[in-house]
């Protein structure tokens, strides 16, 4: 789920609450909420027809609609309408002509209403905020090197109708990469067409909105075109395919390889996972190895396990030739023999799907979007807003993004969605204010400050904080210098503040592990800290709430309130 932020009207919820089940008859003026039927309307008079709705049940399942609304928009990462529609589900109740709290049903449900809001905010907490890393996937390659079997002495001889049928194919689409008929490469078409069927097929799937731009590619570098089907064994085209050896994106490059061929991999993006970039890469890289080794199968070998240890098995073994020298286990490591026959095997069933029995690619749908550039930080989840597309839609069209922003520091940055969304974006953008954009939280470095004492003041990993800044770990930093804090920006997308912020030297910052001092921003106390704030006139629990970047409901269970009333508060704060 999509972290929720700490919502806004938590603090108008408390506030009327208490004066609803408080101590006197006294009442909010409130106009009644409308009416579900004109059953209700009629003045109540004996009569044989059936009896009107009851008007409580149709206020709770109105109120019920309303959070129903707000969890789906919530799931898509609609802040700003999720929070509407839960403001509307209480706010139909608060309106109502007799009150929150007139009838037990009413209470019940309205006690309910605010706790399984509350609970949707801890368990949205809980699953991550809008600088955690977007989850990867397990690379295929891995597990099909690990059930590869072919170079095994019990490996069985595939049938003859096998390499009759890839004969015949082979005689009437010739291959731009030489396909030779032996038992490695045909054991794999049958394991295609048996056990591993439905991960073929789902790879040819998701694989048929990138191959046309991936031909395209290989095409204007004078690429064999049969090298477009690497990604179906390397990664399955999943552009956050991760190997247990750290390797990445549509063409698996390890980090130092991918930086070499350009690249760029820091705290905000992973170019590895941009199917466009990452192909331009790929077909670099490729030419580079052809280039060394003037043979493609030696190429695919040394794509795999590096062309360092490829050159150094033919100089030891004084073979030039793949297959000569993978007859065997003293040159090359298994995975690496293994890989060769694989990818030439996806190459003879991608050409051809339907020749081995599988549906074919429909690259007639070539993945499309608008780009919009944008020149300062936005949180996705506000692109998805804007365009009125789910989160994962935004993030599936840009897989390079680390975290839920685009690059803070970057002087301009392209970001892609959905076709014909893009105009309805840039509107936006030019009409919005900073805050609208991201939510940052931002340091300034004090004189005797370092990176580390800086992460242990604010409660966040030093490498996190360093690498987000563009930083070494150990670098040094300047007084007056402003960090950025790897923080969550989701509370401050959705309740931002409509008030100023209570005044700093109101509080002070008592830190677990460090002892008490004063917080020259209160925003940004150490994480699993308690802040003292010390109430001035006119300020409400709301007020405060906003301003500290919590809820109502957390300051008065910290301060075991019942009421709204206090004249100093401890604020309980994570990050």
């Amino acid at each position: 789920m999509v972290r929720a932020s700490r919502v806004r009207w938590l603090g108008v919820l408390a506030l009327l609450s208490g004066a609803c089940g408080g101590r006197g008859p006294a009442q909010p003026v409130v106009s009644p909420a409308p009416k579900p039927s004109s059953a209700q309307a009629a003045p109540a008079a004996p009569s044989s027809s059936p009896a009107a709705a009851d008007p409580v049940a149709a206020l709770i399942a109105t109120s019920e609609r309303l959070y129903a609304n707000g969890q789906r928009e919530l799931a898509e990462g609609h802040l700003d309408q999720a929070r509407r529609e839960f403001d509307r589900s209480v706010s139909i109740l608060l309106e109502s002509s007799a009150g929150a709290r007139a009838d037990a049903r009413l209470r019940d449900h309205f006690d309910r209403l605010v706790d399984r809001i509350s609970a949707q905010e801890a368990s949205a907490l809980a699953e991550g905020d809008g600088f955690n890393e977007g989850p990867s996937e397990p690379a295929p390659i891995d597990e099909l090197l690990a059930i590869a079997s072919t170079f095994d002495d019990a490996a069985s001889a595939p049938a003859a109708a096998t390499a009759e049928i890839v004969r015949a194919d082979l005689a009437q689409a010739a291959h731009d990469i030489p396909i030779p008929l032996n038992d490695r490469v045909l054991n794999y078409v049958e394991l295609f067409q048996g056990r591993l069927r439905g991960h073929i097929q789902s790879g040819m799937d998701r694989g048929a909105q990138y191959l046309p731009m991936i031909q395209k590619v290989f095409k204007a570098e004078g690429l064999p075109l049969d090298l477009a089907y690497i990604p179906l064994i390397e990664s399955a085209f999943k552009p956050v395919a991760e190997s247990q050896k750290r390797a990445r994106g549509v063409w698996q490059f390890m980090r130092a390889t991918s930086e070499e061929r350009g690249l760029e991999t820091n705290w905000f993006v992973d170019e590895r996972s941009d199917p466009e970039k990452s192909t331009r890469a790929a077909a670099d890289y490729l030419k580079w190895l052809y280039a060394q080794f003037g043979d493609w199968h030696l190429a695919l070998a040394s794509y795999n396990g590096g062309p360092g240890r490829v050159q150094r098995a033919m100089k030891r073994s004084g073979i030039e030739d793949f297959w000569a020298l993978s007859d065997g286990k003293r040159h090359l490591p298994r995975e690496t023999r293994e890989y060769v026959p694989l990818i030439l095997a996806a190459m003879v069933v991608a050409r051809n799907p339907t020749q081995y029995g599988f549906a074919p690619m429909a690259t007639d749908k070539p993945l499309a979007y608008d780009s919009v550039t944008v020149t300062r930080a936005v949180d996705l989840r506000r692109i998805a807003e804007w365009t009125d597309t789910p989160l994962e839609g935004i993030q599936s069209l840009n897989p390079e993004l680390r975290r839920w922003t685009t690059p803070v520091r970057a002087d301009r940055y392209d970001v892609k969605v959905p076709p014909g969304t893009g105009d309805k974006l840039r509107e936006h953008l030019a009409n919005a204010t900073g805050s609208d954009l991201a939510a940052l939280h931002w340091y300034r470095v004090k004189r005797g400050e370092s990176v580390a004492t800086i992460a242990r003041k604010l409660g966040v990993s030093r490498g996190d904080l360093a690498e987000a800044n563009g930083l070494a770990a150990k670098a040094r930093v300047r007084p007056g210098q402003d960090l950025l804090v790897p923080r969550a920006p989701s509370t401050a997308l959705v309740a931002r503040a409509e008030t100023h912020a209570p005044a700093a030297r109101n509080a002070r910052v008592e830190a677990t592990a460090e002892p008490r001092r004063e917080a020259s921003r209160p925003a940004d106390p150490p994480r699993n800290a308690r802040v003292v704030y010390k109430v001035r006139r006119g300020d409400t629990l709301e007020r405060i709430a906003r301003a500290f970047d919590t809820t109502v409901a957390a300051i008065k269970s910290a301060n075991r309130l019942r009421g709204n009333r206090s004249r100093q508060v401890t604020l309980s704060t994570c990050a």
